[in-house]
């Protein structure tokens, strides 16, 4: 008798336990994404270098570093100590990865001359807005005249 009503006395116990908050859920965030997180959040943010930003699919998986490389892949390479896009080109691509840039001058004739810190400036508002996945959008200057249009996806899109 004295055991049914130990018995009985931990099992109420126990479910007075269980009923006394909330189960969460458990979820894990891979440390990249915090890292990417972590980067943007300390890097000012400039809404005017871009327009008319886009989100095409934000389940494009583009990877953060990838889309890094193919940043500074634009003008046949605008890493280490180059500060402008040379050349002139009308249109230009950088490719690393699983992301792709697409660059044109969006007024007819006009040429590429984006400077370094104007792009990657117009890619971090872009971002802001269209925080993961595919997207386009507007550089504001960066063209002999007017404009730069963008599009970063996945090169196998």
């Amino acid at each position: 008798m004295h055991s049914a009503t130990l018995l009985q006395s931990l099992l109420l116990a126990s479910a007075s336990l269980s009923l006394a908050g909330p189960v969460w859920p458990r979820f894990s965030v891979d440390n990249t994404h915090l890292e990417v997180l972590a980067l943007r959040a300390s890097t000012s943010v400039n809404a005017a270098a871009v327009s008319d930003v886009t989100c095409i699919d934000k389940n494009t998986n583009i990877v953060f570093h990838d889309q890094n490389v193919a940043e500074l892949a634009i003008c046949g390479g605008i890493a280490g100590t180059i500060e402008k896009c040379g050349g002139n080109p009308e249109t230009t691509t950088g490719t690393s990865g699983s992301a792709q840039f697409t660059l044109k001058a969006a007024t007819a004739g006009a040429t590429i001359n984006i400077s370094k810190g104007r792009w990657e400036q117009c890619v971090r508002a872009a971002r802001a807005i269209c925080p993961t996945g595919s997207m386009s959008g507007t550089c504001a200057g960066g063209a002999s005249t007017g404009n730069v249009d963008f599009t970063l996806d996945s090169p196998s899109s």
